[in-house]
């Protein structure tokens, strides 16, 4: 039986939430111009909010692979 380290699942678990970010970037880049100035604050806002999470989990040492 093969065991897994925790680390593994929670690197595999920060991977997809953070690789889901593309899933509402792109429909933004795609409709940037038409979106305007608002369009370009809210997806800043966004992007900050991944940002600082990413952040922290760095911090945490979460993304450590020993």
């Amino acid at each position: 039986k093969l065991r897994f380290s925790v680390k593994f699942y929670l690197v595999a678990l920060f991977f997809v939430i953070f690789d889901l970010e593309v899933v509402f970037v792109y429909p933004w880049a795609v409709l940037f111009k038409d979106l305007g100035l608002f369009g370009f604050i809210e997806m800043s806002i966004f992007l900050f909010i991944l940002a600082i999470g990413l952040l922290y989990v760095w911090r945490r040492g979460a993304l450590e692979w020993d």
